[in-house]
């Protein structure tokens, strides 16, 4: 049977809404994208001129940093609105200075890059943090080469070069853990399907 105009016409209608309402529920989550991703800036500027406040007062007088002594000891924290850091990594090619939370979960990395496992003391640190662009975002521009420093709360200075860069499954857990990366960062891909992963050397002072 033959479809009259008007039900063509109905049908166009509904196509139409349809694809408006798709269109205004992208645009909605675009926004809200957006958002949590200025937040997580300003989130990350308010603690990293804490943490650094707090650097600055550390006072450490041994010869021999307390580290180097006991390398299995854990890493000092300060405690911000509730939450503990380890301190702070830059990344001066992409212009970021962020502050590290001891430990990651989905709610802590709305807010800061966090300690994964491992530690900078052991030679094992692994970091992870959303794909903000005020977070890890931009990861995927690094090359091999470019430098970063990481910064304890008790002011020690770890300088590391990065010389590898890799795409993990996002199931890859135990790639993720292998290998003798002195530190490595990571992050999601857009749409989260894989790990944008940075791995680093340290250069010894």
């Amino acid at each position: 049977m033959m479809r009259g105009k008007s039900e063509k016409k109905r049908d166009g209608i509904v196509l139409m809404s349809l694809g408006l309402l798709l269109l205004i529920a992208a645009l909605l989550l675009m926004g809200y994208n957006l958002r949590e991703e200025e937040r997580a800036g300003e989130n990350a500027n308010q603690k990293i001129t804490f943490i650094q406040k707090e650097i600055e007062n550390s006072e450490w007088d041994e010869e021999i940093p307390l580290y180097e002594q006991h390398p299995d000891m854990e890493m000092p924290v300060v405690e911000i609105e509730g939450n503990l850091y380890i301190g702070t990594l830059e990344i001066p090619v992409l212009e970021l200075s962020l502050p590290i939370m001891e430990n990651w979960d989905y709610d802590k990395l709305k807010i800061s890059p966090c300690r994964y496992l491992g530690s900078v003391y052991q030679g094992d640190l692994i970091l992870a943090a959303h794909n903000y662009k005020t977070h890890f975002g931009r990861l995927k521009d690094l090359m091999i080469g470019d430098q970063l420093k990481f910064t304890d709360i008790d002011g020690n200075e770890f300088l590391y070069e990065v010389v590898e860069m890799d795409i993990l499954e996002k199931t890859a857990v135990e790639e993720m853990e292998a290998g003798d990366w002195e530190l490595t960062l990571f992050t999601c891909t857009p749409g989260g399907n894989a790990r944008v992963t940075v791995r680093c050397a340290e250069i010894k002072q």
